[in-house]
């Protein structure tokens, strides 16, 4: 197994507007219900109970929002790389993300500057599946100066 590399954005290489790249994340019966259970201990049954999803009037179990902010934080770690630090993410859920749908990232620096000797930017992103859009929001990364 080969271990995966990532280059690390710096500061002074990024501009108001950059655009992140789109990444996109198949969503499996197994990530909603082992993200609900397994990784944030949400034993919420609609979560990973069809048919109490389904007595809720959810066409299925659903995506928690702490996995979904956890697939926030990856899509903007990935992006900033290594020697980045994630801040903040301010995240608002819209439509559910059910089973066998693809979740789309993608994103925008809105904001660049410095605080507390720390490098900031500050990006808008969304995550869109077939029903629409399932987060929007913003994270505030430090990044290295470079």
């Amino acid at each position: 197994m080969e271990a995966t590399t990532y280059a690390s954005i710096t500061w002074n290489s990024v501009e108001v507007g950059t655009e992140l790249p789109t990444t996109s994340r198949e969503v499996t019966a197994a990530l909603v219900v082992g993200g609900a259970i397994a990784a944030t201990h949400d034993y919420e049954n609609v979560h990973h109970d069809h048919l109490a999803a389904k007595a809720a009037g959810a066409d299925d179990v659903f995506m928690n929002i702490l996995t979904t902010n956890g697939l926030v934080g990856k899509y903007l770690t990935d992006w900033a790389g290594p020697e980045s630090t994630l801040k903040k993410i301010a995240l608002k859920l819209a439509v559910p993300n059910y089973p066998n749908d693809t979740l789309v990232f993608s994103g925008r620096v809105k904001n660049k500057y410095e605080e507390n000797n720390e490098c900031l930017v500050e990006v808008e992103f969304v995550g869109k599946n077939n029903l629409g859009y399932h987060a929007l929001g913003e994270g505030v990364l430090a990044l290295p100066r470079g």
